[in-house]
């Protein structure tokens, strides 16, 4: 079997990208693996790729590369969803790049990973391959007219994938897709290769991009009640992003200058966390966590904020980690203070984390995903019936309401009086 993932760029970092390039390594012990990049912006990837995978750039986007000269490569995209976040580094190049490819792919499956490339899995994608578009974000992170650029498209696909079942939930409430089957599949972690934490050092880690939903202001407000009677423990926040001086300002504003620190990005992070007792999360909201399992892959145990959707689908509050109420910086430093005072029971919780984050592995990942190749296949008559009778059901609502304001305007009814 050939199966294609469609990534925005391969050639950056982040969660998206590492859990793809998990998923397809797995899959490569028993299949054909290629990934189309849409963009490439530097001459290697920053991630290792499994040398069983095949990467494919699409379009370079170097300025001194061949496709910058392309006059295309200045055009705005017209089969790019316009209200995906990232349209404005789409082009009509890209457009046309990654139409050609789809439809010459040859794949059997094939899986798209953001948006915007869902669409263009739906537009192009070949009819007799399995169309699947991964969601790595939550449906309430996408706008309302992104979500209804990607109804219509979604429609015509074999399954859209979330990372939690709650996300699944909202999907299936709020964006109907007869025919589409919509289930979640979480991301993969493979185990590190290093030794996992003792749980000894004065070490609180955070991983993240630096930006407001993260709110690693909040962890930093919490940090102060923890040093405050604890002067020997230390938070180390781990990425870059738009937040960095604001946060060091922060950092600098409750006198916790050489306390907490700003490191600047890290690959991989789980050399970081095994050097870390507690690892902390105090975002808004997350789509999945990431660094969660990743941390508890290192015996670490996650202090989080009990936030929509992935934390509470991961941590079991109490035993592999602890849960605490979103926005709430005192109830975050009490349970950072709880595990801090009780070293027994924070090594326990790590070892716990430890043994949990092994469903996480791409092994048993990959074959939730065989599972549900072969589950698309065998059900594609099913699901294009269900799709039919949607559309017959929707066309005959479009025309009892037709029929019915026709009525309502003759001349001699009661509402045409």
């Amino acid at each position: 079997m050939k199966i294609v993932f469609l990534l925005h760029n391969a050639y950056g970092i982040g969660g998206t990208i590492r859990t793809t390039l998990n998923l397809a390594a797995a899959l490569a012990d028993h299949h054909e693996v290629e990934i189309a990049s849409m963009q490439r912006h530097r001459e290697t990837p920053r991630f290792t790729v499994d040398p069983r995978v095949r990467l494919i750039p699409l379009v370079d986007t170097r300025s001194d590369g061949a496709d910058a000269r392309d006059p295309r490569f200045g055009e705005p995209a017209r089969d790019f969803p316009v209200h995906e976040k990232r349209y404005e580094q789409y082009s009509r190049l890209i457009d046309e790049r990654a139409a050609e490819y789809l439809r010459g792919c040859g794949a059997d499956v094939i899986v798209g990973t953001r948006p915007g490339v869902n669409v263009y899995l739906a537009r192009f994608g070949p009819r007799g391959a399995l169309r699947i578009a991964q969601e790595h974000l939550r449906f309430e992170a996408h706008s309302k007219r992104l979500r209804a650029e990607l109804a219509p498209h979604y429609r015509t696909l074999d399954a859209v994938v979330t990372t939690t079942e709650a996300d699944s939930a909202v999907y299936r409430k709020r964006m109907p897709l007869p025919g589409v089957q919509i289930l979640a599949i979480p991301n993969s972690v493979p185990e590190p290769d290093l030794p996992p934490s003792e749980g000894t050092e004065p070490v609180i880690a955070a991983a993240g991009r630096l930006v407001r939903g993260k709110r690693f202001d909040l962890l930093i407000d919490a940090f102060a009640e923890v040093v405050d009677k604890h002067p020997e423990w230390r938070l180390r926040i781990y990425g870059g992003g738009a937040e960095k001086d604001r946060l060091r300002e922060r950092i600098s504003g409750q006198g916790l200058t050489g306390s907490a620190e700003l490191m600047g990005p890290r690959f991989p992070i789980e050399a970081e966390f095994a050097r870390a007792s507690l690892v902390a999360v105090a975002s808004d909201a997350e789509s999945f966590g990431m660094t969660i399992v990743e941390a508890m892959r290192c015996g670490v145990p996650v202090v989080s904020t009990d936030c929509p959707l992935g934390p509470a689908e991961i941590i079991q509050d109490g035993a592999t980690g602890r849960l605490v109420p979103t926005g709430d910086k005192h109830a975050l430093a009490a349970a950072l203070l709880e595990l801090i005072d009780d070293a027994p029971a924070r090594r326990a919780m790590g070892a716990a984390a430890l043994e949990s984050a092994r469903m996480y592995d791409p092994t048993p990942i990959s074959r939730r995903y065989e599972r549900l190749f072969e589950e698309l296949a065998a059900s594609r008559g099913a699901r294009r019936r269900a799709r039919a009778r949607a559309a017959l059901r929707s066309r005959a609502r479009r025309l009892v309401r037709r029929c019915t304001a026709l009525f309502r305007r003759r001349p001699g009814t009661a509402a045409g009086r």
